[in-house]
């Protein structure tokens, strides 16, 4: 009989270990922490993100089907360029061999916009942390042409090209 309230008891919270609550994970939407991707602010704030948790679904989500990246090779002299496909492995690379990424917008230079297609053009700062004793800090400026198909779509980035001198 003293044995009837604990069974009824464990009935009631089923197959629920009190010991081994839910992931926060499921108790808090991921999309809680990004920015609203029908702004251009909302467009570099999930960039923060994803660099900064280090997260291609997020990344994926802002390049857009048509992305060209476009770097200057000093070196060589010419404009390097490649799409998407490229932009998503080296990204994906770069997370995984990197131990910390903290990416700063800066000021924007210049900013033009209608209802689907905007142009930026702005500063930022990258660090790089490889490990505790090789971290890198970049310096740099970008320009982006982002691209929606509605004016209520979210805005993609179609091009971006990083005007650093390194």
């Amino acid at each position: 009989m003293k044995w009837i309230p604990i069974i009824l008891m464990l009935l009631l919270v089923g197959c629920e270990n009190p010991f081994a609550p839910k992931l926060a994970i499921e108790q808090i939407a991921p999309a809680s922490f990004l920015a609203d991707q029908t702004t251009i602010d909302g467009v570099f704030q999930n960039f923060i993100y994803a660099y900064t948790f280090k997260d291609t679904s997020v990344y994926s989500r802002l390049i857009g089907p048509t992305f060209t990246f476009i770097y200057r090779d000093y070196d060589r002299g010419v404009d390097v360029a490649w799409g998407r496909d490229v932009e998503m492995r080296s990204t994906d690379m770069m997370f995984q061999l990197v131990n910390r990424l903290v990416l700063n917008w800066n000021n924007i230079y210049s900013l033009t916009q209608d209802s689907l297609h905007a142009t930026v053009t702005r500063g930022f700062t990258l660090t790089v942390a490889f490990n505790p004793a090789d971290i890198e800090e970049v310096d740099g400026r970008a320009y982006f042409e982002l691209d929606r198909a509605s004016s209520s779509a979210p805005w993609q980035i179609s091009l971006w090209r990083d005007e650093s001198n390194f």
